[in-house]
């Protein structure tokens, strides 16, 4: 299926087939594409590049489509990165899967300042929720490990 070229977001580089590479829901996927193109909110003079997945409800496209930035995306990876490493080499030391006392659990520089990552102690289910989180994120250990597999080995090609 084609990703509509007529909309706000330009699309330049266009991945079509997504759906059959979206993780569990491949080949039964909403998303039918995603894009790197010219972002939907550049102002007159002001150039953005912006990646979007496309989704289609199989009679229209979703008003659910997302739009973001590129810096977003990789701040995404990073978290992602940070999670499964807290995971695999220090969240098990805990009883609850973190301290309570110190649930920051790192704080990577970026631009100046420093991207703080910590268990989200404000939500009321945490002791719960990071049990079942854990396991989610278990499951799709060989999903996820062939992805950055992936990433690893372009941003090496690279040169990073």
């Amino acid at each position: 299926m084609k990703i509509p070229v007529t909309l706000k977001h330009k699309p330049v580089i266009a991945s079509e087939d997504y759906e059959h590479i979206d993780g569990r829901y491949a080949y039964n996927s909403d998303a039918k594409g995603i894009s790197l193109g010219l972002a939907q909110w550049n102002d007159r003079g002001r150039l953005d590049i912006s990646a979007k997945v496309w989704r289609y409800t199989g009679e229209k496209w979703s008003r659910q489509s997302e739009e973001l930035p590129l810096h977003r995306i990789i701040d995404l990876a990073i978290l992602i990165c940070r999670t499964k490493l807290y995971f695999r080499e220090e969240g098990y030391r805990y009883q609850k899967m973190y301290d309570p006392d110190q649930p920051v659990i790192d704080r990577i520089g970026l631009q100046g300042d420093a991207m703080t990552v910590g268990v989200c102690t404000e939500n009321p289910m945490i002791d719960e929720d990071i049990k079942l989180f854990s396991q989610a994120l278990s499951n799709d250990d060989e999903l996820l490990g062939e992805r950055l597999s992936v990433l690893a080995r372009i941003l090496k090609e690279m040169g990073y």
